[in-house]
C-alpha cells in the first residue's frame, strides 16, 4: 500500500513538473514573438500605431490563466480551501451519522 501511495505521489510531481515546464516553454515563445511582432511594427510604421500590444494583450491573458494553472494560484478562493471544504462536509456528515443513529 504504502509503495502504491509514493508512485502515486511521484506521478503527480511529474506532472506538475510538467505543467510548470509547458508554462515557461510558452513565456519564452510569448516574449520571442511579441519581441519580433514590435520590430515589426516598428519597421512598417515606426510604432505611429503599436499595434503588437493587441497581440500582446490577448496571448497575455492566455499566458496569465497558464501560470495560474501550473503554479496552483488561487486568488479568490484561497490556500488549500478544497482541503478545508472537504474535511468540513466529512465532518458535516459525521455528525448527520451519529445522530441519525442515536
Amino acid at each position: 500500500m504504502e509503495r502504491n501511495n509514493e508512485d502515486h505521489k511521484y506521478l503527480k510531481a511529474k506532472q506538475r513538473v510538467a505543467e510548470i515546464k509547458k508554462f515557461y516553454t510558452s513565456l519564452m515563445v510569448y516574449v520571442f514573438f511579441i519581441c519580433a511582432l514590435a520590430g515589426l511594427n516598428y519597421y512598417s510604421n515606426e510604432l505611429s500605431y503599436p499595434w503588437f500590444l493587441w497581440a500582446a494583450f490577448g496571448w497575455g491573458i492566455g499566458i496569465f490563466f497558464q501560470a495560474i494553472k501550473a503554479f496552483k494560484w488561487s486568488p479568490f478562493i484561497g490556500k488549500n480551501w478544497e482541503e478545508r471544504k472537504l474535511k468540513q462536509f466529512m465532518e458535516e456528515e459525521e455528525k448527520k451519522n451519529k445522530t441519525n443513529f442515536n
